[in-house]
């Protein structure tokens, strides 16, 4: 199962990859770049923005939902056209968007950062039809938002923390309950970034700084990994048993960089495992 490059577009950040099940492309982003990328075999596709974006969820065939720092955006991938939804701490400069993901009723989470990473300034929301509401502020660097198959409960983390949570939904997909660790990495000092989790409930994670992802069991017993040849694995998305993995180049320095030529580069490995089909969000 070797890491073989699927892009060779170098991200200065890449996160939020998404696999359109309709079109049967990926799509991701350069956060830092403020560039959104797409690609289906040889069919290679760009579109550049004025603020950050970067998380996605597919509204229909040719219309995505975008995170951007200051809004939630129906996208016409088609015409390049875009409608603000809601703002998103449109009034706080501070922060922008970083990790999101559509959930199985629709709605779609996002969590915001600090631009600098600032301690504590983040919050993770949820949209869902027409209304956005805070679920968890107070987080850093907001990650691993997914969900189990049956939708009943959801997955998020942060990384600044090495540590991921889990929280129960109700039949409307919002959080039931106090959320509960389900990985505490501060001892390995594991950075828990992007995540999916697969169709047989395991958790699939991007470990920033490791140079790998690891797929955890439903008890939190890391049972496989998947070396990437750079250390800065940002973010996983599974298709028809293909494992994709953006990466990153922020934050290296020049010695390392060089060292990486593929740093922030986008991955693929065959690992026949089975994803969950990313969820449809509504507007």
């Amino acid at each position: 199962m070797t890491a073989e490059v699927f892009d060779d577009r170098r991200n200065i950040l890449g996160e939020g990859p998404l696999w359109h099940p309709r079109l049967e492309r990926l799509f991701w982003f350069d956060i830092m770049g403020k560039r959104l990328f797409s690609r289906a075999g040889g069919d290679r596709q760009e579109w550049t923005f004025d603020r950050h974006v970067s998380a996605a969820g597919w509204v229909d065939d040719s219309t995505l939902l975008l995170a951007t720092e200051r809004d939630l955006i129906s996208f016409d991938i088609l015409t390049g056209a875009s409608d603000v939804i809601v703002p998103l701490e449109a009034d706080n400069p501070v922060t922008r968007s970083n990790d999101g993901r559509a959930d199985p009723n629709g709605g779609f989470w996002i969590g915001t950062m600090g631009k600098m990473a600032d301690a504590g300034a983040g919050t993770i929301y949820r949209y869902y039809r027409g209304e956005i509401r805070p679920l968890y502020d107070g987080i850093t660097i907001p990650n691993a938002i997914c969900f189990t198959p049956d939708g009943r409960q959801a997955c998020f983390a942060d990384t600044d923390k090495r540590l991921v949570w889990r929280v129960a939904l109700d039949e409307d997909g919002w959080p039931r309950g106090e959320p509960e660790i389900y990985l505490d990495h501060r001892a390995a000092g594991i950075n828990p970034d992007g995540a999916v989790i697969d169709a047989d409930g395991c958790f699939v994670c991007a470990e920033w700084g490791g140079w790998r992802v690891g797929r955890y069991d439903r008890g939190g017993n890391l049972v496989e990994e998947f070396s990437v040849p750079v250390e800065q694995a940002s973010c996983p998305a599974l298709a028809d048993g293909i494992l994709y993995v953006t990466t990153a180049r922020q934050g290296l320095p020049e010695d390392r960089i060089d060292a990486q030529p593929q740093a922030g580069m986008t991955f693929r490995i065959a690992t026949g495992m089975t994803g969950q089909q990313e969820h449809q969000v509504i507007l």
